[in-house]
């Protein structure tokens, strides 16, 4: 199948590997030349981690690249199979992006989207065949997690959702359906727990190292919710929650202050080296 990834960044280019290491033909999009070429180095340093690893040899990286094309013109996706958006988490960037890859593309072209926290319906209210939107949720990083949240929404067709959980589980992921809801399963639970553990640690319940070691060795999580927080980036964090939020209008979601604070200060966790932990 052709796919194409609009959005270059951390999830565009993730999604973009994971679609060329199952051999199909991709080609990832953005408007600026430089953060499509962003995008197609950092596939490049992810199949380099995998050789390092001894995962891959450098004859399939050079095949799985091939498979690969960037473009800043959505003219070049005319006669793609499945489209994939990846543009930052924010309703109306979103909603200009796919009315925009709705006229480029076929009738019979499936398009999907990677949010992970807004409604499907809302971003389909400005689509004319809304019944081939579905939502796509890969989680991040992309090549690793194993997951992928596959979203009906109240028009998506069954054939449309069939077609997208078999492609999912193609790329060698576990599909698992949701309905359509601001977060959905993931983020509707994660993010709860993430706010609350920043809370505590603003209202000094415990230090930081307390509360993630709590998580890792009574939870059983690998990581500590202050640690993935910085992991996953604040501000992704709190455009989640806010998104979340907006829809809902559930407290529980609001971002927490000592969040808002630290992503004011630039503090936007390991992609800034600097967030709940130095790095």
């Amino acid at each position: 199948m052709k796919i194409a990834i609009i959005g270059a960044g951390t999830m565009g280019s993730g999604i973009a590997q994971v679609v060329i290491t199952a051999n199909h033909d991709a080609i990832m999009v953005s408007e600026s030349a430089k953060s499509v070429a962003a995008g197609l180095e950092r596939v490049k340093a992810g199949f380099e981690k995998a050789i390092s690893k001894g995962k891959m040899t450098q004859e399939q990286r050079d095949s799985y690249l091939s498979h690969l094309k960037t473009t800043s013109s959505m003219n070049d996706i005319k006669e793609v199979d499945i489209v994939i958006e990846a543009v930052p988490e924010d309703l109306m960037t979103k909603r200009v992006v796919l009315e925009k890859v709705e006229n480029a593309v076929r009738d019979d072209t499936i398009i999907a989207t990677n949010t992970s926290s807004i409604s499907i319906d809302a971003l389909a209210k400005t689509l004319q065949i809304p019944e081939r939107f579905l939502g796509l949720h890969f989680f991040n990083p992309a090549p690793v997690m194993k997951v992928i949240e596959v979203v009906r929404g109240k028009k998506t067709s069954s054939v449309v959702m069939e077609k997208a959980r078999k492609f999912g589980e193609g790329l060698g992921k576990v599909a698992v359906e949701v309905n359509d809801f601001p977060g959905f399963i993931s983020n509707r639970i994660l993010m709860v727990y993430l706010n609350e553990s920043i809370n505590a640690l603003d209202q000094g319940v415990a230090t930081k190292e307390a509360i993630d070691t709590i998580a890792k060795l009574g939870f059983n999580h690998p990581m500590g919710p202050l640690e993935l927080a910085d992991f996953i980036g604040l501000d992704v964090c709190k455009d989640i929650m806010n998104a979340i939020y907006l829809q809902t209008n559930d407290p529980k979601f609001k971002p927490a202050a000592l969040l808002e604070k630290l992503v004011g200060e630039g503090r936007l966790g390991r992609k800034s080296s600097k967030g709940f932990y130095d790095y």
